[in-house]
């Protein structure tokens, strides 16, 4: 017999993949401020990062206000680049589909700020999915730190080993890791090769079925 698991999503590189326009935008910001982001600062510093975490790695210890001021004006220059192009990634809907009819648990726990979750889960229509939803205002520790998979799999009431986490990011996978979750990393952001932490390495969702997930988690 099977035991219960539950199903955690990140959100950017997972329900969307995203990280080639927050990269645009993130240059075209840190352009304005007279940054210049190499490829490596990017995985390295920034991507799985809370705004507030990878802002104090460019900027220094700049104040709270300034910090809100540089986040809202990143996201806004994000969600308009990204707009036209904001869509599933494949496979994804009939997968959140099956863990439904299954009556699988599941939660979105994401870095990202509440205009760009609302944002997202609305223009992707996924939001009738997740029942629990986590965003960057809820934690104190941003990835790697475990605390957004904890908080998760606590709002889920299963315990982190029941609990699969699906990430695109480095710092995403050691927050998963830590928390002592299971995790599917997907290949949007990494290679295979550099996401060799996981416990399963995806591309997209099509090929993901309930089979996979009981073996993952047993």
């Amino acid at each position: 017999m099977t035991k219960p698991f539950a199903v955690i999503f990140d959100m950017d590189g997972v329900i969307i993949d995203s990280n080639p326009y927050h990269k645009i935008s993130l240059r075209q910001f840190a352009s304005r401020h007279g940054y210049t982001l190499s490829e490596q600062e990017l995985k390295e510093r920034i991507f799985g990062r809370t705004n507030r975490q990878w802002l104090l790695n460019l900027f220094g210890n700049i104040p709270n206000e300034q910090i809100r001021r540089y986040a809202d004006e990143k996201e806004g220059l994000f969600r308009e680049i990204f707009r036209p192009h904001c869509k599933p990634v494949k496979g994804l809907l009939s997968f959140l589909e099956m863990l439904d009819q299954q009556g699988i648990p599941r939660a979105v726990a994401t870095s990202a700020p509440p205009a760009n979750v609302s944002y997202t889960l609305e223009l992707t229509q996924t939001g009738k999915y997740f029942p629990v939803i986590l965003d960057d205002t809820f934690v104190t520790n941003g990835k790697p730190h475990p605390e957004i998979y904890l908080k998760a799999s606590a709002a889920l009431e299963m315990d982190p080993s029941n609990c699969i986490v699906i990430e695109d990011s480095l710092s995403g996978i050691a927050a998963g890791k830590a928390a002592g979750c299971k995790v599917i990393g997907i290949t949007t952001t990494h290679s295979a090769e550099e996401l060799y932490d996981a416990d399963f390495v995806i591309d997209d969702f099509e090929n993901l079925g309930l089979d996979k997930l009981n073996e993952i988690v047993s």
